[in-house]
């Protein structure tokens, strides 16, 4: 359990991911943006250790006539995190997994998503399962894009995973969070780090999920798809870092009448 029922603060422990610590809880991703150059400039104005790409959808040195994201994005400044996305099978997802270890030279930190269908982008859990094991066994470290259900998301640290990470919402929804209830019960119950992993759509979302004691947020649509993605990227970090310390801070109880900010007692009339 992250913290206790009694008035003890969290701990304010810093992001361990995988045996490294990040300084930064903002994940970023780099599809969508107009071209490499604003890629480069909102990820430099998030302030993200760690920077998400779609292995089946970039060009990481496996097309030599294409423009190479690794040009912008350097393995000496961040830690890359190839992802899956738009594998729709356990088979897919654990054969991009190896490109990727391939192509960045034996690299074996991954997200893991296995998607279900294409209107929702929502995880098909049975095939996340299957692909989960034959990675942790064939020795990748695996950040797991999953539900909110938080049966399935110990099960998934307790097969290996080095970081869970549920939907706040559907993927480039940028609905907010909407199961706050079901993701708080999977931080009590975590050992490991937990990120919310798509649905966010502007900065008071970051905020919530880091108040309800989350590790750390994972976005890309809500910087790259805003008007201006380099302001957003810098509203974001503001945005996680408030609301960790929000978190860390222990909030007031919610009460059902007002009460008085001033004592009473002492006054003159």
């Amino acid at each position: 359990m992250r913290e206790s029922t009694d008035d003890r603060l969290p701990e304010d422990k810093p992001l361990e991911i995988a045996g490294h610590v990040y300084s930064s809880r903002l994940l970023v991703g780099t599809g969508k943006y107009r071209d490499m150059t604003e890629t480069a400039e909102a990820i430099e104005a998030s302030g993200a250790n760690i920077v998400t790409m779609a292995v089946r959808r970039t060009n990481l040195g496996q097309n030599p006539d294409e423009p190479n994201l690794l040009d912008v994005i350097s393995p000496d400044q961040y830690t890359l995190l190839p992802n899956t996305a738009g594998c729709y099978s356990a088979k897919d997802a654990v054969r991009t997994c190896r490109l990727a270890r391939e192509l960045l030279d034996g690299h074996d930190l991954v997200k893991l998503e296995v998607l279900g269908e294409e209107k929702t982008l929502y995880p098909n859990m049975t095939e996340t399962l299957i692909a989960t094991e034959e990675l942790v066994r064939d020795g990748f470290k695996v950040m797991v894009y999953c539900s909110d259900d938080p049966l399935l998301a110990k099960r998934l640290e307790d097969m290996g995973c080095v970081a869970v990470m549920p939907l706040g919402a559907p993927i480039g929804s940028g609905l907010g969070i909407q199961n706050r209830y079901n993701i708080r019960l999977i931080v009590e119950n975590a050992k490991v780090p937990v990120l919310v992993d798509a649905g966010v759509g502007t900065a008071s979302d970051a905020t919530i999920a880091m108040e309800l004691g989350c590790d750390g947020v994972l976005m890309n649509t809500a910087i790259a798809q805003a008007k201006d993605p380099v302001r957003m990227a810098r509203a974001m970090r503001l945005a996680i870092e408030s609301g960790r310390e929000a978190y860390l801070s222990g909030r007031m109880p919610k009460k059902l009448y007002a009460s008085a900010s001033s004592p009473l007692d002492g006054t003159f009339f």
